[in-house]
């Protein structure tokens, strides 16, 4: 009754005007795959594109939470609204937040200007579930003017932040091992900005060498071809603990937004971006539906036994099987 009396367009007007109750109440019905959250985001869906959306990704302990809330304290002083979406490792018992990385943006929680929301990937091989997608675009219809997204990982198939964010932001520290993988010229394709937080390390000028080194093989310093016009991937450092940098990082994220935007990049990017977040979507409810249908088939059955049975490839299975749903 309470879910049916706060859902509809009552919902989406409380949304609309900032109501943070309602913004909760919208994420959490996306997030549980309730029809009225769908409803709801359609409704809504012509009122968003106004947010700066920021990822942030990089290896677990480099310290994203802490730089988030470093930043989310600058964005505010300058009088910005701020909704930040930390996107965890799901449990692999509950499907929930794994890490809760809100702990780390604990200064935050009381203030009405921002919005700090965990969710779980759900088991997502790029980091992004497709609820917490529709969820940036709630918290960019309800008013949020700045929305950091943070994203679990940096392996090779953990980058699809890129495709949802209009500036990514890489996160690294040296001395790490994670670090050290990050340095691949593929991965390296990725960032907007790149961070080297707890710069305190005695590594870190060594590390900033080497990924100014990664970045100009790859021919990454200022190339247009990446879609990044004649942009040059700045090296931030930062202690996000003490604060120590982040007016810097600030600074380059402002300029990354005025930079895409005299280019005419920004509508670029978004267009390459709703095109793969749809197909994303698609590619999601098609395995779902795959699956339901298949669950109690006897054929897929008696298919999966002749692969067990390694009379038949996997790959000829997955031919049969498509060339029977078609």
């Amino acid at each position: 009754m309470i879910a049916r009396a706060m859902s509809g367009p009552s919902l989406a007007r409380r949304l609309l005007d900032g109501d943070r109750r309602a913004l909760a109440r919208a994420i959490s019905l996306v997030e549980d795959d309730r029809p009225e959250g769908w409803e709801l985001v359609r409704e809504v869906y012509p009122h968003t594109g106004n947010a700066a959306v920021v990822g942030f990704t990089g290896p677990p302990g480099a310290g994203k939470s802490t730089l988030i809330g470093a930043v989310t304290r600058a964005r505010r002083k300058a009088g910005r609204s701020v909704g930040v979406l930390s996107i965890d490792p799901s449990s692999p018992f509950t499907q929930g937040a794994l890490l809760g990385d809100r702990i780390r943006l604990t200064e935050h929680f009381l203030d009405q200007g921002v919005f700090i929301r965990s969710m779980a990937n759900r088991g997502a091989l790029g980091g992004l579930s497709e609820a917490a997608l529709q969820a940036a675009l709630l918290l960019d219809a309800a008013g949020r003017q700045d929305v950091f997204v943070e994203t679990v990982g940096v392996g090779q198939a953990e980058i699809d932040i890129i495709d949802h964010a209009d500036t990514v932001v890489l996160v690294l520290m040296p001395g790490s091992g994670d670090s050290i993988q990050a340095l691949k010229a593929g991965v390296m394709e990725i960032p907007d900005v790149i961070v080297i937080n707890k710069a305190d390390h005695p590594m870190t000028d060594t590390m900033v060498r080497e990924i100014r080194g990664v970045l100009s093989l790859a021919n990454l310093d200022a190339a247009p071809e990446a879609g990044r016009g004649a942009w040059r991937v700045p090296i931030v450092k930062t202690e996000a603990s003490r604060g120590a940098g982040v007016d810097e990082l600030v600074e380059r994220l402002e300029q990354h937004r005025a930079h895409i935007l005299a280019a005419g990049l920004l509508k670029e990017r978004r267009s390459r971006n709703l095109r793969n977040e749809v197909l994303s979507i698609a590619t999601a409810r098609m395995r779902r539906r795959l699956e339901e249908d298949l669950r109690e088939d006897a054929d897929f059955q008696a298919l999966l036994e002749e692969v067990v049975g390694r009379r038949l490839d996997p790959a000829s299975a997955a031919s049969a099987l498509l060339q029977e749903a078609g």
